[in-house]
């Protein structure tokens, strides 16, 4: 059941991505802006690998705001960065000069037919079918070794117990440190062994770990103490259901670039300014708090509460790693995209250094958040199915 899921979001879910989108267009980023296109297919070909589409003001109208933006992937546009963003980051929160002086981040879930490539898809699903298989066979399957069996038997002895709220913490706080650790050290790492081979070593290390706290979370997650029972309470499966899914919205753009993310393509560290990113910058931790408050509303044990504050912990961090490593990349480009966005939600919003523009909801309407949309609901019908695979690991 877990390798036909696995195959589901590995091989189906491109191919619809893909099929669906040669019925659509992309959406500029910015409501105010004309994009022009016209040198973007060459310069594509040229440097397909490195999509730092980077918003170059050419023309403004009688109220500074600016109307035509080429975009463009030549690594020397960080000069012209350094020149735009100079005076605006001296007083970033005057309207003026953030028309005037402004560098746009990249387009969020943004999503081309004409620049993918077929054989590039057909790489990624063979080598991401490889990986699991891979995995799966020393992991769990019953002809391997089952080192997944033996990495929990090895932290319960570490422990010294089977307590299911203390192996949750365990388990994810060993993830955290991995996950963050190796995300922390790739700046270094990639200049060692380049950035396929660190986004290769760095899935290797965090798919097996992620799958034994996923498994022994859905097989435990109704364990130890019952701190509070709220079933009763009118509504609660509509709020919790409802919580859920706004947390899966809240996925990181980067997410969505799946050739990135099984190397296929060369991994990059993307600056995004548009859709969820206007409202937070850290859109992922923050559906990551609201799943752990709806997970502890509906099931209220001390091993969910346990997983919850790992996680709410572990995603805390996140958000000064994730600036900090953006910023040593971007520079003074994630100064002029950050004094534009919050961390908290809807904070640049209120205090008017963001807007949402008429049509935000474009935005949003795009394939990838299709898919998302699509796997939300499909894992909620699919939970049965979900811990009755988990049940069969016996972890």
């Amino acid at each position: 059941i877990m390798c036909l899921q696995m195959s589901l979001q590995i091989v189906i879910l491109p191919l619809l991505t893909i099929t669906l989108h040669a019925f659509t267009y992309n959406i500029p980023h910015h409501p105010q802006i004309r994009v022009e296109n016209t040198r973007w297919g060459k310069l594509h070909q040229q440097q397909r690998h490195h999509p730092n589409y980077i918003g170059q003001i050419k023309h403004q109208d009688t109220t500074k705001i600016p109307t035509t933006i080429h975009y463009s992937t030549f690594k020397d546009n960080q000069n012209i960065i350094n020149g735009i963003t100079k005076k605006y980051a001296q007083d970033a929160s005057k309207p003026e000069n953030i028309a005037e002086h402004t560098a746009y981040g990249e387009d969020a879930a943004s999503f081309n037919l004409s620049n993918e490539s077929l054989t590039e898809w057909f790489l990624f699903l063979t080598s991401t079918t490889f990986v699991l298989s891979t995995i799966s066979y020393l992991w769990f399957l019953p002809p391997g070794p089952h080192l997944g069996t033996s990495y929990l038997h090895s932290i319960e002895n570490l422990i010294g117990t089977t307590s299911p709220p203390l192996v949750i913490t365990a388990l994810l706080s060993l993830f955290s440190l991995i996950h963050s650790g190796l995300a922390t050290l790739r700046p270094l790492s990639e200049e060692i062994i380049g950035p396929r081979a660190h986004r290769v070593m760095f899935a290797v290390v965090s798919l097996p770990t992620a799958l034994s706290c996923i498994s022994y979370f859905v097989n435990h997650s109704h364990d130890g103490t019952i701190l509070w029972d709220l079933h009763s309470l009118p509504g609660l499966h509509t709020i919790v259901l409802l919580l859920d899914f706004i947390s899966f919205l809240l996925l990181y753009p980067s997410t969505f670039n799946l050739l990135e993310i099984a190397a296929v393509r060369k991994p990059d560290l993307h600056l995004y300014e548009s859709g969820v990113i206007r409202i937070t910058r850290h859109p992922q931790a923050w559906g990551q708090f609201i799943w752990c408050i709806a997970h502890c509303l509906w099931i209220g044990s001390s091993t969910v509460v346990a997983a919850s504050l790992v996680l709410c912990l572990h995603h805390t961090w996140s958000i000064y790693s994730g600036d900090k490593r953006l910023k040593d990349k971007h520079g003074k480009l994630f100064d002029s995209v950050s004094s534009r966005t919050s961390i908290i939600p809807f904070a640049a919003i209120i205090d008017g250094r963001q807007s949402l523009p008429k049509d935000y909801w474009r935005e949003w309407a795009r394939i990838p958040y299709l898919v998302v949309v699509g796997g939300t609901i499909g894992a909620y019908f699919a939970h049965p199915w979900m811990m009755a695979g988990a049940a069969l690991l016996g972890w």
